[in-house]
């Protein structure tokens, strides 16, 4: 239940509203700081709370001004930038819902997506997105106007950022009370975003989630007091993302400052120059780091592989005493000064020196891969959330945490384990609603409000709820057992740190296989230090040696399962699964069915083998 005093019991009826009061409250702080190229190459340069208000009270204006209407909806197809910020709170500002695509997104979801959303004005980020536009004219007839950020495009529907904020600053000035008006109108229960799941299955579903959602997301996080003013958070995540929406709507609420860029290829070097305090990120950015660190090391060998192996010994035994509400003393004490001072401190000064935890979401995280940062002296909070409850549902905190969970549920939330062991949720932050679809919204949200996840987890004496699977992934054999694939898979990317991403297969078979996906990377640095001749990444796949790297790891992988859950046989692609090839959402997550429906005939043959 609701509390009755506190952030969440008070929190503002809209997200314009809970703009307009931080810039009330902290007009010259920071708000934002952002990239920009100029002669002496990239520098960052930073937004007050203020200027960002002024700016999208202009795109707002500007918006209305373009004939958008209370609850209409506005699409952006965008990466993570400082404009998209402008444009989702300019939408929302306008009494609009913000309809998010992602970059990525194939021109035919694109046209689906917009028409599905009935979006009369699209904000695209660049020439390739008007493109996808262009293929899609004829299916979006409610479209008015698009608005670009970096190229101006052509023809008179088409406009540049620039000209929307100068008309809108030219109709505050005409209309000083109209916006204000506007504002007030915006109720809890409006419409504010739109956000279209990944579609691991089918066509992706519109969830709609209102003003009531984002602004409750924002005060259940200060009221963990899991975050300060004075935090500067480095921001990267897809905004079209509900994460990232989350973040942004805490942002907005509390008044820290985010440092924002989404190039992936750029967090390792703008780390060590924004500094910042908190991240949060996907598992496989998490699993990334700890196979090229580990890697690296053991490539190396001698004296430093050594140390680095005592360090992390004594990291190991400091981490579950700190797990216990307890410090290390004595001898152990001094061997940590010693650890962290050859190791652990070099690896914190890689995220910038001043990262108090990273908080991970959007898909399990392996215990090995947290309780090894732990042991460096990095905290990562693991959360847990879907889009349809507003990314944010439960979450680790850095004085009540316990890894292998995704912590206790936020302020507000209830949780129930269902009969099955599905994870049932009720609470501000639950969507409305599936867009159009009816039947779909019932079998999700039942009649007395709870949502079914599709996820499976237990909740322990303490309120911290675990998951395990996905319910729709269970795997039953042929013989009648069941496993769950996701556990295995997570814990195999640990053990081999070539892996990208494995699919454990075996539904109505007699036993597991996978399929197996080597990541670009860490294959091509591995191949360097092995001396292996080939640099092509299928021509890698196919070497011996890395077959049996990957088959050391499979074989330690099944000493740790129960005989039925083991893997008989693998394959190993010859190329790594990508968002751009339908395989993985944009959020990293496995599209299982449609990888398993691809390489069909490697899976047949593993059983076509006869092996048993």
């Amino acid at each position: 239940m609701e509390s009755t005093s506190g952030p969440v019991a008070s929190r503002p009826p809209s997200v314009a509203r809970m703009l307009l009061d931080r810039v009330a409250a902290t007009p010259d702080g920071e708000a934002f700081r952002h990239p920009v190229s100029g002669a002496s190459g990239e520098t960052w340069r930073s937004v007050s709370w203020q200027e960002l208000g002024d700016r999208v009270r202009a795109v707002a204006a500007g918006l209305i001004d373009l004939g958008v209407q209370p609850e209409e909806r506005v699409a952006i197809i965008a990466g993570t930038r400082l404009e998209w910020v402008l444009a989702d709170l300019g939408i929302m500002s306008a009494g609009a819902a913000t309809t998010t695509v992602y970059p990525s997104t194939q021109p035919d979801d694109v046209g689906y997506i917009l028409a599905d959303s009935a979006a009369v004005v699209v904000f695209a980020e660049d020439d390739a997105q008007l493109a996808k536009l262009s293929a899609n004219w004829e299916r979006l007839p409610e479209l008015r106007a698009v608005v670009t950020f970096d190229d101006a495009g052509d023809g008179a529907d088409v406009i540049s950022l620039d000209e929307l904020e100068r008309r809108g600053r030219e109709r505050l000035a005409a209309n000083p009370g109209e916006l204000d008006e506007v504002v007030a109108a915006i109720r809890p229960d409006s419409l504010a975003t739109l956000i279209y799941t990944s579609g691991t299955t089918g066509r992706p579903k519109g969830v709609e989630l209102i003003q009531d959602c984002w602004t409750y997301e924002g005060a259940a996080i200060d009221e963990l007091g899991l975050l300060r003013r004075n935090d500067l958070q480095y921001l990267w995540l897809p905004l079209s993302h509900s994460f990232a929406k989350v973040l942004l709507a805490a942002q907005l609420m509390i008044g820290f400052s985010s440092a924002i860029d989404g190039r992936i290829d750029k967090i390792v070097d703008n780390l060590a120059v924004v500094r910042p305090t908190f991240m949060a990120g996907a598992p496989r950015i998490f699993e990334k780091v700890h196979a090229r660190v580990v890697g690296m090391v053991e490539q190396e060998g001698g004296v430093r592989l050594r140390i680095f192996q005592w360090a992390f010994g004594v990291g190991y035994k400091v981490s579950r005493l700190r797990q216990q509400g307890r410090r290390p003393t004595g001898l152990l004490a001094a061997q940590h000064v010693v650890a962290d001072r050859l190791v652990f401190h070099k690896l914190r000064e890689r995220f910038g020196g001043r990262v108090r935890f990273f908080v991970s979401g959007s898909a399990a995280l392996s215990r090995e891969v947290a309780e090894w940062f732990h042991a460096a002296g990095v905290l990562v909070l693991e959360g847990y959330g879907l889009t349809e409850s507003s990314a944010g549902s439960a979450v680790n905190l850095p004085d009540r945490y316990r890894l292998g969970t995704v912590g206790p549920p936020l302020p507000g939330l209830e949780v129930r384990i269902a009969d099955d062991q599905e994870v049932l949720l009720r609470g501000p932050g639950v969507m409305r609603g599936y867009h159009g679809l009816t039947e779909q919204t019932a079998e999700a949200l039942d009649s007395d409000g709870w949502l079914h996840t599709g996820d499976i987890g237990e909740l322990d004496s303490d309120g911290f709820l675990r998951i395990t699977d996905r319910k729709k992934d269970l795997i039953k054999t042929s013989g009648g057992k069941y496993v769950a694939p996701q556990p295995i898979e997570i814990l195999f990317k640990v053990l081999c740190p070539l892996a990208s991403q494995i699919v454990v297969h075996g539904d109505g078979r007699k036993y597991c296989t996978a399929l197996v996906a080597l990541d670009d990377d860490e294959l091509a640095g591995w191949a360097r230090a092995h001396e292996l001749p080939e640099t092509d990444h299928a021509a890698l796949t196919k070497h011996e040696d890395v077959r049996a790297a990957v088959g050391a790891a499979i074989k330690e992988l099944n000493a740790r399962l129960n005989r039925w859950e083991t893997i008989k046989d693998f394959r190993i692609l010859d190329r790594d699964l990508t968002i751009e090839d339908g395989e993985l959402t944009p959020s990293l997550k496995l599209k299982r069915r449609v990888v398993e429906d691809r390489y069909r005939s490697l899976l047949d043959e593993m059983y076509r083998s006869g092996t048993q």
